[in-house]
């Protein structure tokens, strides 16, 4: 499985010749994903899925052009004092202000390349950033894709449900009325007699999961997806053994989460020092679960 969240579009100056996020319009930041992920493709078994997090970029005001950090020192990441690097406000069909919508135009141009998307989930972050903006809503969300290589995939559901209520469990236990327009179809009974079933103890898990944005402290790194988040992902995504595919592995958030619960990872970034500092994250948590 591949679990990643690539650099957003025209947030951030990573400093690193290549960097994905700064191209000059976003078609060309979607087409330069979409070569990536054609190459998790590549590599990811028959039954293999990616879990994509992904979040949007409006369009500028249209009163300058926006800029980057001068010299791509991580130090002075969006630093907005010292900018050299300069990406348009407004492109042709999308106006100053807009939402651009970059989640949607990445996953339907990886369906288009032969994924299948399979779900939206939505990330709601319990303790968001306030926003400067006074004329829309505060920004509280942002994407997971599931997305397949195949029909037919790997997704272990009962590695990530979630115990019912204990209002839902009494309501169970009281079946339906012999008047109920439900009894008779299939699956609907008067009594549940066999309450002790384990999807009845149990439900699906939902596609809005509520994780508060990271703790884990990294001075280097200023966008990090905290291990709640992936957690599920790697657990319904992989087997104990399997191995976790991360492409833009950062702060090494996948590595950690993989190790911890048994599986191995593969990670990869244009950032030297990123990496020295995953290691170093990773080496902890082998040295807690030894």
């Amino acid at each position: 499985m591949c679990v990643t969240s690539p650099p957003y579009y025209g947030l951030r100056d990573y400093g690193e010749s290549g960097q994905i996020g700064i191209e000059q319009t976003p078609d060309e930041y979607i087409a330069r994903l979409v070569k990536v992920f054609d190459e998790v493709y590549r590599v990811l078994k028959k039954d293999g899925t990616l879990w994509l997090n992904i979040g949007d970029s409006y369009a500028g005001s249209g009163k300058g052009p926006m800029t980057l950090t001068q010299g791509g020192k991580n130090e002075d990441v969006f630093n907005m004092q010292n900018r050299v690097y300069e990406v348009p406000k407004s492109w042709s069909g999308i106006k100053p202000k807009d939402l651009i919508g970059i989640p949607w135009m990445l996953a339907f141009a990886l369906r288009e390349r032969g994924w299948y998307l399979r779900s939206d989930i939505i990330w709601y972050k319990t303790n968001c950033l306030p926003e400067s903006a006074k004329d829309r809503p505060t920004k509280t969300y942002e994407h997971i894709f599931l997305l397949a290589k195949s029909r037919q995939y790997y997704f272990d559901f009962k590695a990530i449900q979630e115990p019912i209520k204990d209002v839902s469990r009494e309501r169970y236990k009281r079946g339906r009325s012999a008047n109920s327009k439900y009894v008779g179809q299939q699956g609907i009974t008067q009594v549940r007699e066999d309450f002790s079933d384990f999807d009845q103890q149990f439900r699906r898990k939902r596609d809005v999961w509520e994780v508060s944005t990271n703790t884990y402290k990294m001075d280097e790194h200023f966008a990090m997806f905290p291990e709640r988040l992936i957690e599920p992902c790697i657990l319904a995504g992989s087997k104990v053994g399997g191995i976790v595919l991360d492409p833009f592995f950062g702060s090494g958030t996948t590595g950690a989460v993989a190790k911890r619960f048994g599986r191995e990872f593969i990670g990869i970034d244009l950032n030297a020092r990123y990496l020295e500092k995953a290691k170093e994250r990773i080496d902890k948590v082998l040295t807690e679960t030894a």
